[in-house]
């Protein structure tokens, strides 16, 4: 279920939400200009380990000499592959414009790493003791994805269902797409928590979102 564009116009031009879409970019690109060993060692660096974080304890290589707790920031502009990035992107594009033009461009920015900080949180609760770093802005576009379904419940999206061979296109109610996502996410969480994706982190990061945006909306 891949969404493609909503019903909802923005009201202001999104440029933090663009600002964003740009620096993850840009951090990606450097990523990948590195070599494999250099990559992997900037991962380590600026991802956030959970033991690290649990512990308080910054275990090399350091963190360019800043505390390990700004980890929780520096790992959603990190990324592991095209596909990752490009699906982050694809959604903060979609639904991060009417997000920012309910709560202002600078509200919009704290909210989006309020909600990130919560889901790389509620992740490392789940295991303190792993030494694999997370990365990737999906935990903080969870929490715009939980504004959008309190906000805009009835916006339409623009869908592409696959399933197999049966692909098509469908347009559904904001709040069948975003409870859907929700439930699958849950659903992993709990059979493949062992995995290497984040799923503690899309939940906290989602409820983050709808239990702040009350709070940063100007209306």
């Amino acid at each position: 279920m891949i969404p493609l564009r909503d019903s909802v116009p923005a009201e202001v031009f999104p440029f933090v939400t663009i600002l964003i879409i740009v620096m993850n970019l840009a951090v990606f690109a450097y990523q990948f200009s590195l070599e494999p060993e250099a990559r992997e060692e900037f991962i380590m660096r600026a991802g956030a380990v959970p033991y690290e974080i649990s512990h308080g304890e910054d275990k090399p290589p350091l963190f360019f000499g800043y505390p390990i707790q700004m980890t929780l920031v520096s790992s959603m502009f990190l990324h592991g592959g095209f596909l990752h990035i490009l699906g982050n992107m694809l959604y903060l594009w979609i639904f991060g414009d009417n997000i920012e033009s309910k709560v202002g461009h600078l509200r919009f920015l704290f909210f989006y790493l309020i909600c990130g900080a919560i889901a790389s949180i509620v992740h490392i609760l789940t295991g303190p003791e792993s030494t694999v770093p997370m990365v990737g802005a999906s935990g903080a576009i969870s929490g715009v994805l939980g504004a959008y379904l309190l906000l805009f419940p009835r916006a339409r999206i623009l869908t592409l269902l696959t399933l197999g061979f049966f692909i098509r296109l469908v347009e559904m109610p904001a709040v069948v797409v975003l409870s859907l996502w929700i439930i699958l996410q849950m659903v992993n969480a709990y059979f493949f928590h062992q995995s290497n994706v984040a799923w503690f982190a899309h939940i906290g990061g989602f409820f983050a979102g709808i239990i702040l945006i009350p709070l940063f909306r100007k209306d």
